[in-house]
């Protein structure tokens, strides 16, 4: 998944998952935040708080430069603080570095023009403001809240301080406290808002590939299961009568042969157990496999709605649709986004028509294995459906919707059997 997750710049929006999708809002969010509020707060004031003096204006260009080079390193280390915060990979050694060494250039600097009363008092206020948006979303990322807040009460009595000794005055002093507490907050309420529904998506999509990789183990326990209770009898049996045999023989007696034809008999019952429970495995029931995809799909938080009746429809039909079900159920379980599912199975003019629409727009697997075996993805399906005269349509529609139909001609008897939609 970090592979995936990582390569998200290089795919188009809507192959991306809602969670994906969700980290590129954030992301672009949080980068224009990173540039729009800062250099907001801190060009507009300077327009018309600035001192035209030599001095204030060279301290002024040198804090824009520095508040410029602030958001960029901002910008640069986003997206490794957004991984460490969800546990994809550690922060590198020294990332924060840069920008805490550029965060106490800017402050100086706005520090330098109070001093020499270069700045308007109302826009120093809001430079430190700026200073403190531009360092603090990303930083709020790497460390805990309770962190995030000591040390940004810390930094703030460090600047009450400074204005003190420089500038001091009772209103300045608490629009300076009110100006750092209200970045200090916003940097934190930004980030970690978002960041905490991320790491809940992500949950909820390592949840659903959870959910798919266990549907596919039950089914080898069930097919384990099944062929333990054909063959764990027989061979038991076949185990005694052979040890019988073997006794009989060395003393001679006839009964050894009538004891080895036993043996023989038990052995074909048991190889046409295995054919029958291996056929049962690989040709999927129609209903079962409906009623399997409905509740999988409704557990996966996905609205499935099934709209089908099997009465009547012939066993080989069944068993390949049966197919495009469950490959159409595993598609929208891993490879899609849907909200809601439907399943529609109908009979129109001699021909059945399997219909499953969801509103993912997930392209479905065109081939590979599958844990159920027997080809998968729509190069399986479609060799299926062939043995069957069938037919198989799929691709999105409408835009959000992606749509599978297949379709199989019925015989003259088959015919005339309904199927209520």
């Amino acid at each position: 998944m970090l592979g995936r997750v990582r390569g998200w710049h290089r795919r188009h929006w809507r192959d991306r998952s809602k969670a994906e999708r969700v980290e590129l809002q954030s992301l672009v969010t949080w980068h224009g935040s990173i540039w729009v509020v800062p250099l907001g707060w801190l060009l507009l004031p300077m327009v018309g708080g600035l001192a035209h003096r030599p001095v204030a204006v060279a301290l002024g260009m040198l804090l824009v430069a520095v508040v410029v080079l602030q958001c960029a390193a901002a910008s640069r280390v986003l997206r490794p603080a957004l991984d460490h915060y969800l546990g994809r990979a550690a922060l590198p050694p020294g990332t924060l570095r840069g920008p805490t060494l550029l965060l106490g250039l800017a402050l100086a600097a706005i520090v330098a023009l109070a001093s020499v009363h270069g700045f308007d008092p109302f826009a120093t206020r809001l430079a430190v403001g700026a200073a403190l948006m531009s360092f603090g979303l990303p930083y709020a990322l790497t460390v805990s809240v309770r962190e995030f807040l000591r040390r940004a009460a810390v930094l703030a009595a460090l600047i009450l301080a400074v204005f003190t000794v420089v500038r001091p005055s009772a209103p300045g002093l608490v629009a300076t406290a009110v100006v750092t507490a209200f970045g200090a907050v916003v940097s934190l309420t930004a980030a970690r808002c978002g960041a905490w529904t991320l790491s809940v998506l992500w949950e909820a999509e390592r949840a659903r590939e959870i959910e798919a990789r266990l549907a596919v183990a039950e089914e080898r326990l069930r097919f384990g299961r099944d062929l333990h209770d054909v063959l764990g009898r027989n061979l038991s049996v076949i185990s005694l009568k052979s040890e019988l045999a073997v006794q009989l023989a060395r003393r001679g007696r006839p009964e050894a042969v009538e004891q080895m034809i036993e043996v023989q008999r038990i052995a074909q019952q048991s190889q046409r157990e295995v054919r029958d429970v291996v056929r049962g495995y690989r040709e999927a029931d129609l209903g079962v496999e409906l009623a399997g995809a409905q509740g999988v799909l409704s557990a996966a938080g996905i609205a499935c709605e099934v709209r089908a009746d099997t009465a009547g429809l012939p066993a080989r039909v069944q068993s390949a649709l049966g197919w495009v079900v469950r490959e159409a159920a595993t598609n929208v379980l891993r490879h899609g986004d849907a909200g809601r599912c439907s399943v529609e199975l109908a009979v129109r003019e001699g021909r059945v028509v399997l219909a499953v629409e969801n509103d993912g727009a997930a392209e479905p697997a065109t081939g590979g294995g599958s844990a159920t075996g027997g080809g998968s993805g729509l190069a399986g399906l479609r060799e299926r459906l062939t043995a069957v005269a069938g037919t198989l349509e799929a691709g999105p529609v409408g835009g959000d919707r992606f749509r599978l139909v297949a379709e199989v001609p019925l015989g003259r008897q088959a015919g005339e059997v309904e199927v209520r939609s």
